[in-house]
């Protein structure tokens, strides 16, 4: 199989990239500059950069469809949101080279949290009482409902611009710095309780293949996992097949959940129709079986497997020395890296050029550098260049589902 990873600067996308280039596939990877850490592993038989798919969509289209010929490309694996540009531009690209995504109509309901929140509700699967507000007014009556209160926008990621009352994120964010609008809304809900639980899935034509649960232990300022232990998959599985299932369509694709465990009861919070880390703590071999859909039943990483992301826990020990230092220690010298057996350490070592990259796209724009690092492969919910005039029929019946 011949295969292309975009978004390459992510540690997820560096192990796709290491888990296909091990098992003989041919990989190569684009991002759109050229210190991306996943574009310099050694299972690479390529890497190439492109425009932004965000600030310059025609010329991404291009750049793609160039890799794609030169390297006679069958897939297309995206790990980033550059997934919606494609899914847009599908028509655009060569014939014959299989996109590894769902419609565009289907990411888009799936990424929008007000229209993902009515999807999950036809799905029958628990979802916290949920307000959207399209201004800042119906903002500020919306938080006064619930004495402790959870909002973000519409359009987010990361673990970014999260306005609260409550737990370690309270006044990191002020309600006089949201801006909801009726094409850009804002969701307020009640602060639920409990553990963040993730998930990670593969989907073939409608069908679960491999399934993920994890939770981050560590966590990078309190949104971002840097350790990943995997956990019972058995009622996010459910979940995420009725939810595949209410889409209405064979979907295929990499979709990612995040849910809270509150009290044994879970209630799903958000979907980023992409790849999280949850896909380090699959087995090589088992990714790529999911991949093409020749499985029975979907395979279901067993509870007890953990990752970390080793640069990042002992950065964090510095940063938090007294509160997570004694943790990062004991992480440091238990649990197994996400790198460790590739014996491909030049790709860790660009590291450093992703947080160059991140600070370049914000600064001037007062951005979290977590929010930036990805700013030019993200899509908030606007009309695409060249998108078909059904996509874009599509995208307004997203924003008409809000409730």
């Amino acid at each position: 199989m011949r295969v292309l990873v975009t978004s390459s600067r992510n540690t997820f996308a560096l192990d796709i990239i290491r888990k296909l280039g091990s098992l003989g596939h041919t990989v190569v990877a684009s991002d759109t500059y050229g210190g991306a850490v996943g574009s310099h592993s050694k299972y690479l038989a390529a890497h190439a950069v492109t425009a932004s798919p965000r600030f310059d969509t025609d010329r991404f289209i291009d750049d793609i469809n160039r890799i794609v010929a030169e390297h006679e490309i069958e897939l297309i694996i995206p790990t980033f949101e550059e997934v919606f540009y494609l899914a847009a531009r599908i028509a655009d690209l060569p014939a014959g080279v299989r996109l590894f995504s769902g419609s565009f109509d289907s990411l888009a309901r799936l990424h929008d949290k007000a229209s993902f929140k009515r999807l999950v509700v036809e799905a029958g699967v628990p979802v916290p009482e949920t307000v959207v507000a399209t201004d800042e007014e119906s903002l500020k009556e919306a938080i006064e409902r619930f004495p402790r209160y959870f909002a973000r926008a519409a359009f987010s990621r990361g673990g970014v611009g999260l306005l609260t009352n409550t737990g370690p994120l309270a006044g990191n964010f002020a309600v006089e710095d949201c801006k909801p609008t009726p094409d850009q809304p804002w969701l307020v809900q009640p602060f639920v309780d409990g553990p963040m639980v993730c998930t990670y899935s593969t989907i073939v034509n409608g069908r679960v293949t491999s399934h993920c649960t994890y939770r981050a232990p560590e966590q990078w300022a309190h949104s971002t996992g840097i350790t990943f232990l995997a956990i019972d998959s058995t009622d996010t599985l459910a979940y995420t097949q009725r939810i595949v299932d209410a889409l209405g369509e064979d979907f295929t694709g990499q979709l990612s959940f995040d849910f809270v465990d509150n009290d044994g009861q879970l209630y799903a919070i958000e979907c980023n129709p992409r790849p999280t880390n949850g896909v380090i703590l699959l087995e090589a071999d088992d990714f790529a079986k999911a991949l093409t859909g020749d499985v029975s039943e979907p395979i279901v990483v067993e509870p007890g497997v953990e990752r970390q992301v080793s640069l990042a826990v002992l950065a964090d020990a510095f940063v938090e020395p007294l509160r997570h230092l004694p943790t990062s220690l004991h992480d440091l010298l238990h649990v197994k890296d996400v790198g460790a057996g590739w014996h491909d350490s030049l790709a860790t070592l660009w590291s450093p050029a992703t947080l160059v990259h991140g600070a370049k796209l914000g600064r001037g724009q007062h951005k979290e550098l977590l929010g930036a690092l990805g700013d030019d492969i993200v899509w908030n919910g606007e009309p695409i260049d060249g998108m078909t005039e059904a996509d874009a029929e599509a995208l307004e019946s997203v924003h008409a589902q809000r409730v």
